[in-house]
């Protein structure tokens, strides 16, 4: 979260002349309710479910800008499934960045803690391995939007 994926997937979608799909506007939409709802009402495990469902729905389309929420590539299952199909890359960034870019904002469930700056680096450091699966990570503290859809498109176009 707040490492830029929306902004920088809906940058590449564009200039590759892609569809864009956020997995998380993905699920609100299919389920009909919001994602701090869904956590809310049928908790965190719920959502993981959801997720893991739109990853296999998703695994057909092609020229398709996918941008997931921070946590669904965690599930061994759904980063060797998205791989299969598309090139992954994880955007990062500091976690106090990620404070600075998120703190006010209240659509953000897992941050509703005594403690979210604390939340924010055990996320991080839990999700470091799996994060360290995908094809590239980059670091997005100092680089646009646009600088970063320019490396993630030039890295696609490498690609076999």
């Amino acid at each position: 979260m707040g490492c830029g994926k929306s902004a920088v997937g809906r940058v590449v979608a564009r200039v590759a002349g892609f569809e864009y799909i956020d997995t998380d506007q993905f699920i609100e939409e299919h389920v009909g309710m919001s994602i701090p709802r869904i956590f809310e009402e049928h908790g965190e495990e719920t959502f993981r479910r959801y997720e893991r469902e739109v990853v296999v729905r998703l695994a057909e389309r092609e020229n398709t800008v996918i941008s997931t929420g921070g946590g669904l590539l965690v599930g061994a299952e759904n980063m060797d499934t998205m791989k299969q199909y598309a090139m992954v890359f994880c955007l990062w960034a500091s976690p106090e960045t990620i404070w600075r870019r998120v703190k006010g904002q209240s659509h953000r469930p897992l941050l509703n803690t005594d403690n979210p700056r604390q939340r924010i680096i055990d996320l991080l450091e839990e999700r470091k391995p799996a994060y360290g699966r995908s094809d590239m990570l980059i670091n997005t503290e100092y680089r646009s939007a646009k600088d970063v859809a320019n490396l993630i498109l030039s890295q696609f176009r490498k690609a076999p």
